[in-house]
């Protein structure tokens, strides 16, 4: 059991460290978001999130703003399943690694109404 207690410490010492900057990568890098934000995602979303009227008019859905509280309150998978695999007429994002999606989602997160 002592023996067990010597390498069990260690063990999970590397272990939390080890999982900190892969908790930390998971938040993404908005910075990052924002660059692949505006060059795939503002021609029909715009520049900050709220939507162009006349996209929305062709395709006859609503694009509400992505820092309203609808659009806040969906957790990441929910968003990352909107960008993958679109819903409707709205049409997915295609090409973006997991690491992209990661940086969008939080780009848009920045976006928050206050």
């Amino acid at each position: 059991m002592r023996q067990m207690r010597h390498w069990l410490s260690p063990s999970l010492i590397l272990l939390v460290v080890c999982l900190i900057p892969l908790m930390l990568a998971a938040k993404g890098d908005a910075e990052a978001g924002k660059a692949i934000y505006a060059k795939r995602c503002a021609a029909c979303h715009a520049k900050e999130g709220e939507g162009k009227p006349a996209i929305a008019k062709m395709l006859k859905v609503e694009l509400r703003h992505l820092g309203s509280k609808e659009v806040q309150a969906r957790s990441d998978d929910e968003i990352r399943k909107l960008l993958t695999e679109g819903k409707g007429k709205k049409k997915p994002v295609k090409g973006l690694s997991n690491e992209d999606m990661v940086n969008v989602i939080a780009y848009v997160r920045t976006l928050a109404e206050k």
